[in-house]
């Protein structure tokens, strides 16, 4: 049997997409620093091969704040292909296929495109509605009724994580039908983190307002919060696409690729479990 193995493993997207492989017969195996199957760091090397034994399919979700770890998933890459991984699905982002080559998640998927023994997926999904209940915006949303971002009036297209999870599924278990698969992953339509706030306020029972602050001034925050100077700079860069609704547009890819409809932000905010985390603090996670 086919050994699948999720980087990332507790992270928004892998821990979404374990359950729904295990539910469909295949053999899976999740890897991070902890809370996995196994344990994995990017920055050592010892705990590479125990995480590749006997894996045939990967999902690839590369290092968190970094923009210099392209060299660095080359030679996993390396290495997987040496164990014997044939596929792999990777996790990049919205637009990345526009950048630079040197900007790391394009170097990825230009390495990827230049493996002839592998098959592969890229997966390149709008910003994700969990960033709102499980990632940094949360906190200032539950403790203060605030969604800082600065944002302007522009809109994105946010994708849920359980279609995020859908599709990496379908990738995962029919490599060859989606070799070479690039998939702009969003939601049924767009909307701006005023309209977020207001719908986040209906939902969870009290005022939450959108701050639209300066991005210097966001970022120069995040940077004391203990997120690297670089990937700030990096977030800010991601602040100004929303700013002129770069990724406003939806694409049908999720449905063309699972065959149901993306979820939307109103079926998100359905979950009692999204709502409870605006109204007490919760832990924060990984893509």
């Amino acid at each position: 049997m086919t050994k699948i193995l999720l980087l990332g493993g507790t992270g928004k997207t892998a821990r979404r997409i374990a359950p729904r492989l295990r539910a469909a017969g295949a053999a899976v195996r999740t890897a991070a620093r902890s809370g996995a199957d196994v344990h994995f760091d990017w920055d050592d090397v010892s705990t590479h091969d125990p995480a590749l034994a006997d894996v045939h399919a990967l999902y690839l979700v590369p290092p968190a704040l970094r923009l210099d770890a392209a060299p660095a998933v080359k030679a996993f890459l390396d290495r997987a292909q040496g164990a014997g991984v044939s596929h792999v699905t990777f996790l990049s982002a919205r637009g990345v296929e526009l950048a630079p080559e040197e900007m790391m998640l394009r170097a990825i998927e230009k390495d990827l495109e230049g493996r002839s023994d592998l098959t592969y997926s890229i997966l390149r999904p709008g910003w994700f509605m969990q960033d709102f209940d499980e990632y940094f915006f949360q906190p200032a949303i539950a403790a203060d009724g605030l969604l800082i971002a600065p944002t302007g009036d522009g809109a994105e297209a946010f994708v849920h994580a359980d279609d995020i999870a859908d599709v990496a599924t379908a990738t995962l278990l029919d490599p060859a039908g989606h070799h070479r698969g690039e998939y702009a992953l969003t939601g049924p339509g767009a909307l701006t983190f005023a309209q977020v706030a207001e719908k986040i306020s209906v939902a969870a029972g009290k005022p939450v307002a959108h701050v639209d602050p300066p991005v210097a001034d966001w970022i120069e925050s995040a940077i004391a919060g203990g997120i690297p100077a670089d990937y700030g700079q990096i977030l800010g860069w991601l602040f100004d696409a929303i700013r002129a609704s770069t990724n406003a547009a939806s694409t049908d890819d999720v449905e063309r690729v699972t065959g149901h409809a993306p979820r939307s932000f109103d079926d998100y905010l359905a979950d009692p479990a999204t709502v409870s985390a605006w109204i007490a603090p919760s832990a924060v996670g990984a893509a």
